[in-house]
């Protein structure tokens, strides 16, 4: 058995042995730097649990390289002997090779190529608590297999601060390990006092990044979101003390100066700007301090719209711990933090699966390939953002209306890109890696204009462009680009290669983000998709008729444009022509507030073309009309509201009538006002329709006679007087003059369960004198009041003693009598 020197995974590698001997399957948990990515391959490689090789998956690049040379080292070999690696565009692996390191994506490609997977014994998920799209699927694809194809298969899940319970649950009660690692402690420093609002990001991270450094020894390691705010927090350092020298880490940093970061400094102490690359697997070597921004970027998907944009958000309470104890690895450390203990407890618990939010165009495609959605995952993927992503597949051709993959979509699934890339690919061949490549990266003339023939250009070699763009990107870009080149599908016999312009390519990957330019001066789009983008006013591709989108902010409303090119039509055409079709649209225009009707050629939600429809049916015109009534609201007169408030006391009074209630009416316009719109177009001819006739056939006329008898719109009054009844109140509601109710014995009532009318009782002037829902209550009792204050005053009136004996009447007495 080979030796190492001791780390605090060993103590527990005998039981994860024996659990895999009995069980095949098992969940470690090991906190950082407790040694489980170098120590546990190699342990069951000396155990000799299994004959092929053992896969290790680590989310990143850097860290999949690193692991792999770390373990090599350990061994005393070169890297592609023993163990060797894969990652995208590299790779050190030979004949002799017993333990792989890859990314994650390369298990699915290999699952999905031979699902028996021959030849791989284990397979190790690291880091598993990143939750990364590609460890679900893979997980998932991996406990298919072993329950279908291959009980053999070894399956370990090893996490630093996932949750155990519910992914030994999913692995059908995989054994849970725990070690409890080797940490030194760490304290924790907060803010006194919240940061000012007016202070950016940068200076805050500057000023605190300075505090670690004048109080503690050794390295130190500082968290950022992106490689933006490292650049702008290094400007902000400036001079450094002496003897610290600085080192950025991201994800899109060439790898000898990755490699530069992580290795011990030769002399002095190091200062490590880094993204959440450093936070897991790898071990940063001289770390003693931490400085956390307490912030994480993450790529959020709104099904909506169909984009994706990265947010910048809080970094969970998790990640904050996971890299706070990157400061505890060689001794006591120290964790400063850019937020105050009492904004700690604000923070989610844990980031967010990324199958959560993440754009699952390739997830769906994968599902399609494999020939099942019901996989066990962890997280199931959100269905809103499951359909959004199949119905592009449909409309790239990767997917038939059925939902099964098309052979167009194998080829897809085969190409290491973004499905949309991959369409562009596969129809353009070479000629189009050079954008694919660059679309697949980041952009390289960050603050340059979103025309992307700047970045071609600069790729190309043009000086001036070039000159502009950050170097290390464009190389990346351009040997991607070879890669993808060589990746790209050939011509079958027969066929002939298309030959087409970066702009046609662009229209291929992203049919429905072609924007035809709003009227106006504003540099606004309408996107084929349905949604609404805009530009800069400056930006030199602000005046273009019709452009093609290929990155957009996310904003729902109206997204703004980063990247694109300018079509013209006839390219389009070309390339989308099977898509454009004339079409018939009678609709309400807000802008105009009338009725519009035209013939017009569309591609998706823009016109290319658009005449007047000069012989559209009436029929079709009131159906516009009645959007414009949705629009402005119905028109409501004294008469229709009347006869609404009767028939909602009639119903709340539990009788059987049509629904009168303004939602449902709205709701339901086609059924019972279309036939009543003949000549309206204008916003002023709905405002000039009389509902009443349209509400009285809706009711129907058996239902209007009950209306009538149960709940009336008059009140006849004892002197045979008809008077209208208010029903807009909490109760139906009258007023008369009080002698006109003489005689009156029983209060009157309305509705299905008789309810009292409120009777407003008016003195001979018209002034309110008694409000009473008890006529009977009222002569016995508050009348005799009444009388005797009102009988002075109006003499010529009657008073009776007994208002029951008393006729009614609205005629005062004669004068001298």
């Amino acid at each position: 058995m080979t030796q190492f020197a001791p780390l605090p995974i060993d103590a527990i590698l005998p039981d994860l042995i024996a659990a895999l001997r009995g069980a095949g399957r098992a969940v470690l948990q090991a906190p950082p730097g407790a040694g489980k990515t170098t120590r546990v391959p190699l342990a069951i490689l000396d155990a000799g649990l299994v004959t092929g090789r053992i896969l290790m998956l680590e989310p990143r690049r850097l860290a999949a390289r690193a692991s792999a040379e770390r373990m090599a080292e350990t061994l005393g070999e070169p890297c592609g002997e023993t163990v060797g690696y894969r990652i995208r565009g590299e790779a050190k692996t030979s004949a002799r090779t017993r333990i792989e390191v890859v990314t994650e994506g390369i298990l699915t490609r290999m699952i999905q190529s031979d699902p028996e997977l021959p030849g791989i014994g284990a397979i190790l998920f690291d880091e598993f608590h990143e939750r990364s799209l590609n460890a679900d699927l893979g997980l998932a694809l991996a406990l298919e297999v072993r329950a279908a194809l291959r009980e053999d298969l070894m399956l370990v899940v090893m996490s630093a601060t996932l949750d155990a319970a519910p992914v030994a649950a999913l692995m059908k009660g995989a054994p849970v390990l725990t070690s409890e690692g080797r940490a030194y402690p760490v304290k924790r420093i907060w803010l006194d006092q919240p940061r000012p609002k007016a202070e950016r990001f940068e200076n805050g991270m500057a000023a605190l990044i300075r505090r670690a450094l004048a109080e503690t020894t050794g390295g130190v390691l500082a968290f950022l979101p992106g490689e933006g705010e490292i650049r702008r927090t290094a400007a902000q350092l400036g001079d450094l003390p002496a003897g610290v020298s600085l080192h950025p880490l991201y994800g899109a940093l060439p790898f000898a100066e990755q490699r530069a970061a992580i290795r011990p400094p030769e002399h002095g102490r190091k200062l490590v700007l880094a993204t959440s690359i450093a936070e897991t697997s790898l071990t940063i070597e001289g770390v003693h301090a931490v400085v956390d921004g307490g912030r994480a970027r993450r790529a959020r998907f709104d099904p909506g719209s169909g984009m994706s944009r990265l947010v910048t958000e809080p970094a969970s309470r998790a990640e904050a711990e996971q890299r706070a104890g990157r400061a505890g690895r060689l001794s006591p450390g120290r964790a400063y933090r850019l937020w105050t203990k009492g904004e700690d407890g604000a923070r989610p618990a844990h980031a967010p699966a990324e199958i959560e939010a993440a754009d699952l165009t390739g997830l769906a495609l994968e599902l399609a390939q494999w020939g099942a959605d019901d996989l066990p995952f962890l997280t199931p993927p959100p269905e809103a953002a499951l359909a959004e992503a199949r119905a592009l597949l449909r409309d790239l051709g990767a997917l038939d209306q059925a939902g099964s993959i098309t052979a167009h979509g194998r080829v897809l699934a085969g190409l290491p890109l973004h499905p949309r890339l991959g369409h562009m690919i596969a129809i353009g061949g070479k000629i189009a890696a050079p954008l694919a490549a660059l679309l697949a990266d980041r952009d390289p003339l960050r603050g340059a204009s979103a025309d992307l023939s700047l970045r071609l250009a600069a790729l190309r070699g043009d000086r001036q462009a070039a000159a502009q763009a950050h170097r290390p990107a464009l190389e990346r870009i351009r040997a991607e680009a070879k890669r993808l080149a060589a990746a790209a599908p050939r011509p079958t016999q027969g066929q002939t290669q298309v030959q087409l312009d970066p702009a046609q390519l662009l229209a291929l990957a992203y049919p429905d983000r072609i924007g035809l330019r709003r009227p106006g001066d504003a540099p606004r789009w309408l996107l084929s998709g349905g949604k609404g983008a805009v530009i800069d006013a400056a930006d030199p591709l602000a005046g273009q008729r019709l452009l093609v989108a290929a990155d957009l902010d996310g904003d729902t409303r109206e997204a703004r444009i980063r990247l694109a090119l300018p079509i013209a039509e006839g390219a389009l055409r070309e390339v989308l022509g099977d898509r454009i079709g004339w079409v018939q649209v009678a609709e309400w225009s807000r802008r105009e507030r009338r009725v519009i009707a035209r013939e017009q050629e569309r591609l998706g939600a823009i016109a290319l073309s658009d005449r007047t429809w000069k012989d559209a049916p009436p029929e079709a015109l009131s159906r516009a009309a009645l959007d414009g009534l949705r629009q402005l609201g119905l028109p409501w007169s004294g008469a229709a509201r009347r006869l609404q408030a009767r028939a909602e006391l009639y119903r709340a009074e539990g009788g059987e009538i049509a629904d009168l209630s303004e939602p449902a009416l709205l709701n339901t316009l086609e059924t019972w006002l279309l036939p009543h719109l003949t000549h309206q177009r204008t916003a002023e001819d709905l405002r000039a329709l009389d509902l009443l006739p349209a509400l009285e056939m809706r009711l129907g006329w058996d239902a209007k006679t009950r209306l009538d008898r149960e709940v009336p719109a008059r009140f006849t009054t004892p002197t045979g007087r008809a008077i209208p009844i208010d029903y807009s109140g909490d109760a139906p509601e009258i007023a008369l003059k009080l002698q006109e109710m003489f005689g009156t014995t029983v209060h009157p009532t309305v509705g299905p369960k008789r309810l009292p009318l409120r009777i407003t009782l008016l003195s001979p002037a018209g002034r309110p004198l008694q409000t009473t829902m008890d006529i009977p209550g009222f002569w016995t009792g508050a009348y005799t009041d009444v009388r005797k204050d009102m009988r002075g005053r109006y003499p010529r009136h009657p008073w009776p003693e007994d208002p029951t004996e008393a006729a009614p009447t609205l005629r005062a007495k004669p004068r001298g009598t």
